[in-house]
């Protein structure tokens, strides 16, 4: 087997035993889980967000189109 074949491999094995995990909390700890999980996927999306924002806010805008005309046609 090529190394990503294994990766492969031990990424299935690693999802499928994560499933079993979840699905076993899940139905011993139901309302525990179901808040953990809203959570991280609130908190998972809200980042996503708020990195977009920081992103938006501190990066320079781009220059007009006038201006790098005008630079072309100086060169």
């Amino acid at each position: 087997m090529s190394r990503d074949q294994v990766i492969g491999a031990l990424l299935l094995v690693g999802s499928m035993a994560g499933i079993g995990v979840y699905g076993w909390l899940l139905y011993n700890y139901t309302i525990l889980m179901l808040q953990l999980t809203a959570f991280i996927a609130v908190t998972g999306i809200l980042g996503i967000l708020a990195w977009i924002g920081y992103t938006l806010a501190t990066t320079p805008p781009p220059k007009p189109i006038e201006e790098i005309e005008k630079e072309l046609e100086e060169e």
